[in-house]
């Protein structure tokens, strides 16, 4: 084999799939990403066994076809060290030879047969969404999966995909953050599905990070143990998380019964930085109180102090009171712009407050305890 590529464009594809490769591994070639050269381009591959990714690299010349195995880290640092716009890899029986302009090194290298398949997207249903979608759909849901459960089902995002959007889920049994986008049904896709698609965190934050051009087109095809994301030019596979998700419509507070409270994201945001400056790892509550015409938020932690903080507000209705642990509602304003509106429904101190704003965002926080 042997090619002459741009570094930029190849670092990028590189770092990407790298991403996936596993440092560690009872199988040492997974800790490399394939390269399979042919007369029509370049695909970079990498996976674990749980994830893959399929990259198509642009900007390869390909003078001689084949298929080579690159080291994650050494290669790696080839690719940040060397200045050289161009690099050449060239296959030979001593190893991998990669040569720039006044920089040459040989690798030692493994044999690419022994590299695991890593799928590709050929399927005929799926959905289809905008990248820009799908990006908000995870960010919106993914900090508050629980990576750390013994509930697999909790440690990854639960899609729902019907036949004209897609429903991100994810929660963490204290909080729970579910957003709708509009998506259309290929051939169907997804209408006599059964099956609870629970894609792992890490597959989805690799999916975020490779959704660069916002105005792309994105496809998912959900199959019965696994789901692949064609994503531009990488096309990313997963196999799902195992168990059950909690029936999480059951979690959605009764708006009728609330109190609809209207705030800003910006000061919301800044006054609840403030009251948790008292806050420590063992007192993490803040007091909210909603009413005449104002908000106040305020702390108290034994050796080390109080806050109070108040701000005004549209809601002048009767008062309302909850306590909430203060990083899950900061976790919400983290994805939100400071200029975004929101509602809150705060029906007693006991219940569950749940955060809405008006393109199908809901985020629920169950309460704490309240400090009599």
């Amino acid at each position: 084999m042997k090619i002459t590529f741009d570094r930029e464009q190849f670092q990028q594809a590189f770092q990407t799939a790298a991403a996936v490769a596993p440092s560690r591994s009872p199988k040492p070639i997974l800790q490399n990403i394939k390269l399979d050269a042919t007369e029509s381009g370049a695909i970079m591959m990498a996976t674990d066994m749980e994830v893959g990714v399929r990259i198509e690299v642009s900007g390869v010349e390909v003078e001689a076809p084949g298929s080579i195995v690159l080291p994650v880290q050494r290669f790696g640092s080839i690719l940040r060290e060397v200045s050289d716009e161009k690099l050449r890899i060239t296959r030979e029986e001593g190893g991998t030879i990669v040569q720039g302009e006044r920089s040459k090194f040989t690798l030692s290298t493994e044999n690419p047969e022994e590299f695991p398949a890593v799928h590709s997207f050929t399927e005929s249903k799926y959905h289809e969404l905008s990248a820009r979608t799908l990006k908000e759909l995870i960010r919106r849901t993914l900090f508050a999966a629980d990576s750390e459960s013994g509930r697999y089902a909790l440690g990854g995002i639960l899609l729902e995909m019907e036949a004209d959007q897609v429903t991100a889920v994810a929660t963490d049994g204290r909080r729970l953050s579910k957003m709708s986008g509009p998506a259309v049904a290929i051939e169907g896709h997804g209408s006599a599905s059964e099956v609870m698609t629970i894609v792992p965190a890490r597959a989805m934050q690799l999916i975020e990070k490779a959704l660069t051009n916002l105005e792309a087109t994105v496809q998912i095809a959900a199959r019965s143990n696994d789901v692949l994301v064609k994503v531009g030019a990488a096309t990313i596979y997963a196999r799902l998380v195992e168990g059950r998700f909690p029936k999480w419509r059951d979690v959605l507070p009764e708006k009728r019964d609330a109190k609809a409270i209207e705030l800003t994201v910006g000061p919301a945001f800044a006054a609840l930085r403030q009251a948790a400056i008292v806050a420590s790892d063992e007192s993490r509550g803040i007091d909210f109180t909603f009413g005449g015409g104002s908000a106040v938020l305020s702390s108290t932690t034994a050796e080390v102090g109080q806050s109070h903080v108040e701000f005004p507000i549209a809601y002048d209705g009767d008062p309302v009171e909850i306590t909430m642990d203060h990083r899950y509602v900061a976790d919400f304003y983290k994805v939100l712009d400071g200029e975004r509106q929101f509602t809150l429904n705060l029906q007693d101190a006991d219940s569950a407050a749940l955060f809405s704003t008006d393109d199908n965002y809901d985020y629920v926080v169950m309460p704490l305890a309240r400090d009599r």
